[in-house]
C-alpha cells in the first residue's frame, strides 16, 4: 500500500476493524498469482496486482474492487484472470471498480 495514492491509504486506513479481513500469502496464492503471468495476463512488474487477485480467488471473495484500471479492472485482462482461474479449478472473480457499488440519489 505503500505506494498507493495519499486519498486511498485514507481510505483503507478509515475502514473499520470489524469489515477488515487480511490475509496471508500462502503458496497456493503464489502459484496462481505466478501462472497469470507465464499466461501472459499481465507482465511479470504486475506480480503483486496478481497476488492480489489470486488471494481474492483462492479465498472466494463475493468481489474485487480496484481502481486500477490498467491491470486489474479492465475486460481483457479480467477474462484473462478468469481464464486462469477456471483452469485451476476455481470460480470466476467478480472485478469491479468502486463506482459500480456507488448509490445515486434519485431525484425524481
Amino acid at each position: 500500500m505503500s505506494s498507493a495514492p495519499e486519498r486511498v491509504k485514507k481510505l483503507v486506513t478509515s475502514l473499520k476493524a470489524e469489515n477488515t479481513e487480511f490475509l496471508e500469502t500462502i503458496d497456493e496464492a503464489v502459484e496462481l498469482a505466478t501462472q497469470y503471468i507465464s499466461g501472459r495476463v499481465v507482465g511479470q512488474t504486475s506480480f503483486a496486482d496478481c497476488l492480489h487477485i489470486a488471494l481474492a480467488t483462492i479465498n472466494r471473495a463475493d468481489y474485487l474492487i480496484s481502481w486500477n484500471f490498467r491491470h486489474i479492472v479492465n475486460i481483457q485482462r479480467i477474462r484473462g484472470y478468469n481464464s486462469v482461474n477456471i483452469k485451476n479449478g476455481y470460480k470466476e472473480l467478480e472485478i469491479r471498480s468502486p463506482r459500480a457499488f456507488m448509490t445515486y440519489e434519485d431525484n425524481s
